[in-house]
C-alpha cells in the first residue's frame, strides 16, 4: 500500500464513520464516493469497521479496568458502553450484520469478530475458564449484558 493509497483509505474510513453516525441505520455506505474504489466489498468495509470496534474496545477495557479493577465484570460493561457511544454508527452496522447477515460470507466474520470479542471480554474479566470456550463463554455472558444495558449516550465516566 502507498503513501497516497493509505491517506486515501483513511480519509474515505473517516467520511463513512460520519456517514454511519449520522444515519445510524446499520447500512454499509457503498454507494459513498470512494467507498467502492477503496473497498471494494462489503466484506472488506466491515473488516475495517470491525477493526475500528475493536482497537477502541481494548482500549476503553484497559481505561475502564485500571481505573475500576475491584469490579472487573462492571468495567468490562462500562468499557463496552463507551465505545458503544464513540462508535454508534459502527454499532448499528455490527448489529444490524449480526442480526440480519447480507449472505454467508459476512456472518462468518461477524460471528468471528464476536466469538473473538467474547473471548476478550471473559480474559479481560478475569473470567479464565479452563478452556479458550469457557473464557469465550463468560465473555459472551458480559455481552450480553453489556447490550440489554446499553442507553446509547450514558456512557461511564
Amino acid at each position: 500500500m502507498t503513501w497516497t493509497t493509505f491517506h486515501r483509505r483513511g480519509e474515505v474510513l473517516r467520511a463513512v464513520y460520519d456517514v454511519l453516525d449520522a444515519r445510524r441505520d446499520g447500512v454499509l455506505p457503498m454507494d459513498l464516493p470512494g467507498v467502492a474504489e477503496t473497498f471494494g466489498t462489503e466484506q472488506e468495509l466491515l473488516g475495517a469497521l470491525l477493526l475500528r470496534w475493536h482497537t477502541r474496545l481494548s482500549g476503553h477495557l484497559e481505561g475502564a479496568l485500571m481505573t475500576a479493577p475491584a469490579d472487573p465484570d462492571q468495567a468490562v460493561v462500562d468499557a463496552w458502553h463507551a465505545t458503544a457511544d464513540e462508535l454508534p454508527g459502527i454499532r448499528a452496522v455490527l448489529d444490524r450484520y449480526r442480526a440480519e447477515p447480507v449472505d454467508e460470507q459476512l456472518a462468518t466474520a461477524v460471528a468471528t469478530s464476536a466469538a473473538k470479542e467474547h473471548l476478550m471480554l471473559g480474559a479481560m474479566a478475569g473470567r479464565h475458564g479452563a478452556t479458550p470456550a469457557d473464557t469465550a463463554a463468560a465473555g459472551r455472558v458480559l455481552a450480553d449484558r453489556a447490550r440489554t444495558t446499553y442507553t446509547p449516550g450514558v456512557a461511564a465516566a
